[in-house]
């Protein structure tokens, strides 16, 4: 009779491309470097901020779902700079607004109810709100950039209550690590020792 199989210790992790935030988080990206590129100096400060807080976004949703593996504190810790970063580009964009005396829209304004009603397009991509950052106006464009963001940190929200629940209830690596070897010795085995075949 063949002995059961050791549970396993580095759970599946990874398949970042599947989550929400993630793709959310590359479309705030792509339109960032394209609103940039248009209405802010390449040259300037600015401009090489606005662009990494968009990319440490989307990079550190993509390092936390890899470091899941063996670190769900480094997954949530990693998601929980995503959701600064995206915030401290959320306030360069309000900052752009009001420093060029245009209106921010409001959560009833017609315009931001349309880009909001986009989420609900299959397969969406940067390319679903291309024309609003790269025809549209300044205001169309900064505005619509608010609108996506918000979108992108209420999804980070979600995602960082979720891995807080699950890190409270199964714990990390290191819990794991102590329920298998336990499991193990239990079942009268050494942790990962080479089992004979006849």
């Amino acid at each position: 009779m063949k002995s059961p199989n050791p549970p396993k210790l580095i759970p599946p992790h990874g398949g970042y491309r599947d989550l929400q935030s993630y793709q959310m988080s590359e479309i705030v990206y792509d339109a960032t470097v394209a609103f940039c590129n248009r209405f802010i100096n390449i040259r300037s400060r600015t401009h090489d901020q606005m662009v990494q807080a968009a990319r440490s976004g989307k990079q550190n949703i993509a390092e936390g779902s890899m470091a899941s593996g063996t670190s769900k504190k480094t997954e949530l810790k990693l998601v929980g700079v995503a959701r600064a970063s995206l915030e401290e580009l959320l306030l360069d964009f309000q900052d752009y607004l009001r420093q060029h005396n245009l209106p921010l829209w409001a959560k009833d304004h017609q315009k931001a109810r349309e880009v909001r009603g986009l989420c609900y397009r299959k397969n969406r991509s940067y390319t679903t709100y291309k024309a609003y950052i790269e025809k549209g106006a300044p205001e169309i464009a900064a505005n619509t950039m608010v609108c996506l963001i918000h979108q992108a940190n209420y999804l980070l929200d979600q995602q960082l209550r979720v891995l807080e629940k699950e890190f409270l209830k199964e714990g990390g690596f290191t819990e794991r690590l102590y329920r298998t070897r336990s499991q193990m010795r239990n079942q009268g085995k050494k942790p990962w020792a080479t089992q004979k075949t006849s």
